[in-house]
């Protein structure tokens, strides 16, 4: 299980972690708002074509389907194409299933459900999965990990999607998880035709100690 470890440590424990490369092999991309545990995780694997709408969770999964979208902008609003935005949870039990590799240690405990979907030239992504499950004996709330990756730039946790209607999330919790990494990660989820809806938007850097910005990537071919 990956830990967000609490981010109010000395300033040297915030300092970046050496360039990770992808499985990919795509250029070492620094690890960045630390401590992290797993973070470079979201890199191992990285496919190298990326679509904006991915699945996290396949049709037949057990539990309640899930919509979950939102737009990635930068500090000053403006809609970031060709950024890519790593996503995974537990099923339905509250459990991270085995993909049944033999990958990093780190990776295996994120699980099958994980995935990455990469923004439109709108800014635009969006993940198919199922609501997960909250951690069985604990009281901590559904949720969904998120990582950001900005090519050739940076990659860095963001607070964790949280749904406002899940009852284990209580008003100490919410205050104590909705830090603002990257925006709010508390979503209001709506039901319609037996499907989940539920938006998570992001905004770049924020609240990430050691965030520069980044040149904006080239949009994607439609």
């Amino acid at each position: 299980m990956p830990v967000r470890l609490p981010i109010l440590l000395s300033s040297l424990l915030l300092l970046s972690l050496p360039p990770v490369a992808s499985a990919s092999g795509r250029a070492a991309v620094p690890v960045v708002g630390l401590p992290c545990e797993d973070c470079a995780a979201a890199l191992h694997g990285l496919p190298a074509e990326l679509p904006t709408v991915a699945r996290l969770a396949a049709p037949d999964e057990p539990g309640e389907p899930l919509q979950l979208s939102g737009i990635v902008r930068d500090a000053d609003g403006q809609a970031r194409p060709g950024v890519i935005v790593y996503a995974h949870q537990t099923d339905h039990r509250g459990i991270y299933p085995e993909d049944g590799t033999s990958g990093p240690a780190e990776v295996r405990r994120h699980g099958r459900l994980r995935g990455w979907a990469r923004t439109d030239a709108e800014g635009r992504y969006r993940f198919e999965t199922i609501r997960p499950g909250g951690y069985p004996d604990s009281g901590l709330p559904q949720h969904i990990h998120l990582n950001v990756i900005e090519p050739g730039c940076a990659t860095y946790y963001i607070d964790d999607v949280m749904f406002d209607d899940d009852p284990r999330l209580t008003p100490a919790l919410r205050r104590k998880h909705d830090q603002g990494r990257g925006g709010h990660g508390i979503v209001t989820p709506v039901r319609a035709a037996g499907v989940w809806q539920a938006q998570r938007d992001i905004v770049l850097g924020a609240r990430i100690p050691g965030y520069r910005a980044c040149a904006p990537a080239v949009a994607p071919a439609s």
